[in-house]
């Protein structure tokens, strides 16, 4: 990862754009409804620093890259700790602006390092399609029952396996489809019934060659409580495993677990080269859920 992405609060924050013409605009129209204080300079102002002073973020937005170096210089004259941004110009910026995807509370953000940010826009146009419309309003749900969810739920993985469930239910298809009262309603009744959820165990035959994995095994390593590696799946759980995972080695220990964590509603993804069949076998006779999980054919 050469860049780290981050998320800026703007509630309360000031965010200067400097210079004219399409890109000012574009950046103008980017905090379009935020709670950001949006100050406009115009050229001649952008070259004084102290109109830089107070500020939280600054773009300098211009096709004429001298006036963008200068501007640039001035901002960084004013000794504040704002961080700036010159469009088009990666040596001259502090960070990138990603290619954004914005449901209000939701935002996703595809970054090139400011090597491609043409790659970036079409890589958003493709995953725009998948984010509900609705997602903000989903998150915006969540929020207001922050409180009520952990004090329901004190253990992480079991507020995370009712949330999984929650996700897939009525509440959440009522706040997509606007009805923010009815879904708060169900939401709230489902915190007073409570949740026991069942776990289940995905056995992921690592592929010989990293781009052969499938659709399936992606899904199950990205959303897996536990994550357990064998030989040969090092590449594929780094790739896709959650960071925030517990990693179980492969030993006696993590089998004999299994069963509990599973009734306690965890996901398991189990990775290897080759896994063989009794381990299914046996988890199955428990009474444990298995998905079987192949490498994708080469084409």
């Amino acid at each position: 990862m050469e860049t780290f992405p981050a998320f800026f609060p703007l509630k309360g924050r000031r965010v200067v754009i400097a210079g004219d013409g399409a890109p000012a605009e574009a950046k103008a129209r980017l905090f379009t409804g935020s709670p950001a204080e949006v100050i406009r300079l115009d050229p001649d102002a952008a070259l004084d620093p102290s109109a830089y002073v107070a500020a939280d973020l600054i773009f300098i937005a211009s096709f004429d890259t001298a006036f963008a170096a200068a501007a640039a210089a001035a901002a960084r004259r004013a000794g504040g700790p704002a961080p700036v941004n010159v469009v088009d110009q990666p040596e001259l910026s502090d960070f990138h602006t990603p290619a954004i995807i914005d449901r209000g509370q939701v935002v996703a953000a595809i970054g090139t390092a400011g090597a491609a940010p043409l790659l970036a826009s079409l890589l958003r146009a493709e995953i725009e399609t998948r984010v509900p419309e609705g997602a903000g309003r989903i998150a915006a749900l969540l929020a207001s029952r922050r409180d009520a969810l952990r004090a329901a739920f004190p253990d992480l993985p079991a507020r995370r396996g009712f949330l999984r469930a929650l996700l897939a239910g009525p509440a959440t298809a009522a706040a997509e489809a606007g009805d923010i009262a009815a879904a708060g309603r169900l939401l709230d009744a489902a915190l007073v019934a409570g949740w026991s959820g069942v776990g289940r165990v995905s056995l992921i035959d690592a592929p010989a060659s990293a781009d052969l994995i499938s659709v399936r095994a992606v899904r199950a390593l990205n959303v897996a409580d536990i994550l357990v590696p064998g030989d040969g799946s090092a590449a594929v759980v780094a790739a896709h495993g959650r960071r925030d995972a517990e990693r179980w080695a492969w030993a006696a220990e993590a089998w004999a677990a299994i069963p509990e964590a599973v009734a306690a509603g965890r996901l398991i993804a189990v990775a290897a080269r080759s896994i063989p069949p009794s381990v299914g076998e046996i988890l199955e006779a428990r009474g444990i859920t298995v998905d079987r999980l192949a490498p994708a054919p080469a084409a």
